[in-house]
């Protein structure tokens, strides 16, 4: 059967909990093949991961050094799909990424025509390296490959091929000749995921590996292919969301709205500009596989707040009273969540 048919034949709850059984094992598979070069970083592993099944683009935030290139790099190899680089520049130009319009002579005939030849942008995995160093016109390269997963060039839409995920990097320092991601764009990210300092064991087991001497165990071999990740993909759409869980969500996302219904007192005047509705979207779709993943076939109202933060926190535009007053994006983003009730009480009953 094709990944259609097999995602058809799940019609039960008993269907969908045994079909969680292999996706738990095809996410254990993926994730102890990628610690055979990544040391340590078990949550962000765990975050992009989410996105991958959630069908969804990562933003990753960290100092230099952290791995972030080496998980992007490492993934690809473990997936098996077709991974490009490109390392954003304050020269790059759009067509460095999309590809370009070349004119070719047909030997045969002697004809001059334009041909289109493919840039990096025509792959599986893309690792978009310092995405915030190349100026907003090459930046808004991305744009239409990661919302409609096509490309349009002299009037011709390219389909890329799926999956297609985009992981771009990017340094919170040496802020010096970058060019911030406007709005529009961050909101094309399904989540940010913000990369920790490296741990004192994990720190020793990355000196003793790259400075001894070279294991063939260090290898990357594929594990799953692109139908295993569509259907992966597919069965995480099937996932219960109870009328109350998805209701926290769109709250949530609401919360984050200055003057609205459910925005905060305490909380308005820190917030410039709120989530739009993909902020709903990305928290739901990440909770579905965080359910998956810890072996439930619904979503609970701790999936959503779990999942709030990395969907939320490039999404909210802090005021300029809450960056004076040192407050970072995450800890309104959890002071949201926590005075965000998980189930609203029923109209009449005290408080």
């Amino acid at each position: 059967m094709n990944t259609a048919e097999q995602l058809q034949s799940i019609r039960t709850s008993e269907d969908v909990r045994a079909a969680s059984v292999e996706f738990r094992g095809a996410a254990q598979r993926l994730r102890e093949e990628i610690s055979r070069v990544l040391v340590g970083q078990e949550q962000t592993v765990t975050s992009v991961l989410v996105a991958l099944f959630a069908n969804g683009h990562v933003l990753l935030e960290g100092v230099p050094g952290l791995g972030k290139t080496l998980l992007v790099r490492t993934l690809g190899q473990a997936l098996g799909l077709g991974f490009s680089r490109v390392q954003f520049t304050p020269d790059l130009m759009p067509a460095d990424i999309i590809g370009t319009q070349i004119v070719m002579e047909d030997p045969r005939t002697g004809q001059r025509e334009f041909t289109f030849r493919p840039g990096p942008l025509f792959t599986q995995i893309l690792l978009a390296d310092e995405i915030n160093r190349a100026s907003p016109k090459s930046q808004s390269a991305l744009l239409e490959a990661m919302q409609e997963r096509s490309i349009t060039v002299g009037g011709m839409t390219h389909t890329l091929k799926q999956p297609f995920l985009v992981l771009a990097t990017q340094n919170p320092i040496e802020q010096e000749g970058t060019y911030p991601l406007p709005e529009a764009q961050l909101d094309r990210f399904l989540i940010k995921v913000i990369v920790p300092p490296v741990e004192r064991e994990a720190l020793t087991e990355i000196v003793e590996r790259t400075t001894g001497v070279p294991s063939a165990a260090t290898e990357v071999k594929p594990v799953l292919t692109a139908e295993q990740i569509a259907w992966a993909q597919g069965l995480a759409r099937l996932v219960v969301v109870a009328p109350h869980v998805q209701d926290y969500a769109v709250r949530l996302t609401l919360a984050t709205q200055p003057g609205g219904a459910f925005s905060p007192p305490e909380c308005e005047h820190l917030i410039a500009v709120g989530s739009s509705p993909r902020g709903a979207q990305a928290i739901l779709s990440c909770a579905k596989v965080m359910a998956l993943m810890g072996g439930r076939t619904a979503v609970s109202t701790q999936d959503i707040a779990a999942a709030a933060l990395p969907a939320l926190r490039h999404r909210v535009v802090r005021s300029f009273e809450a960056e004076a007053g040192g407050m970072t994006t995450d800890a309104l983003v959890q002071q949201l969540i926590h005075a965000t009730p998980a189930e609203l009480q029923p109209a009449g009953e005290a408080a």
